[in-house]
């Protein structure tokens, strides 16, 4: 389960802890097809960094066994996705092997004013979309190994049926071509290595002067001594 979530994908700015004034929040985009992993490191991540918090997405897909409302999805009907986008309060939106996701705007443009890191685990159709308008984002596309890798972890989650899974491969070439529109590609090989390089990553993109301006003080500040406890 994601930890340090929004309760209903509306309260996001509470959820998270403000960054020091020195730097401003960012936007990071993770993207992959199904079976990359990408859900998986979203969720080490948030549960490692108290300073990142998850976008909750809303879509009319229904929901699955193992997952909450308001925590992994707000799950809404087709006639309440019509009405957000009418009012213009999706930030992103597409239609994912027949269902359509999409992401509150004002929760995140709240958070990111905020100076808070916001995390979307969004399909790469969306991620175009929020990329155009949003700049200096830090996009992130989740490679698998190989496709017989991606098939076997699709067949091994138990989440869809056959031909959910034959249309998900099938969708899964055509997302992975997209990946070069992102800042950076990161292949799953590995859950743990994997999960290092993206902490990598994320660190990385912290300390860039677009976002990060450091306070320099004229004397040197006090160092704290170390005892040994």
């Amino acid at each position: 389960m994601k930890q340090g979530l929004p309760g209903k994908g509306e309260n996001i700015v509470s959820a998270g802890k403000k960054q020091k004034p020195d730097r401003k929040g960012m936007l990071i985009l993770i993207s992959g097809p199904s079976g990359s992993g990408k859900g998986t490191l979203c969720e080490r991540l948030v549960a490692q960094d108290k300073s990142i918090i998850f976008s909750v997405s809303v879509t009319t897909r229904t929901r699955r066994e193992t997952e909450q409302e308001g925590i992994h999805y707000r799950f809404i009907s087709e006639t309440e996705f019509d009405s957000l986008l009418k009012s213009d309060k999706l930030l992103e939106h597409a239609t994912v092997h027949d269902h359509r996701y999409g992401t509150p705007r004002q929760p995140v443009e709240d958070a990111l004013e905020n100076g808070l890191d916001v995390l979307l685990d969004v399909d790469s159709q969306g991620a175009m979309n929020v990329m155009r308008q949003i700049k200096n984002c830090v996009s992130i596309f989740i490679l698998p190994p190989s496709f017989e890798t991606l098939r076997q972890r699709l067949h091994t989650r138990n989440t869809d049926d056959e031909t959910e899974i034959r249309k998900r491969l099938d969708n899964a070439r055509a997302e992975i071509a997209r990946y070069v529109h992102y800042d950076y590609a990161l292949v799953n090989d590995e859950l743990d290595m994997a999960f290092k390089r993206l902490l990598c990553i994320i660190r990385a993109e912290r300390m860039r002067t677009l976002r990060y301006h450091p306070s320099i003080p004229e004397e040197e500040p006090m160092r704290r001594s170390y005892n040994g406890d």
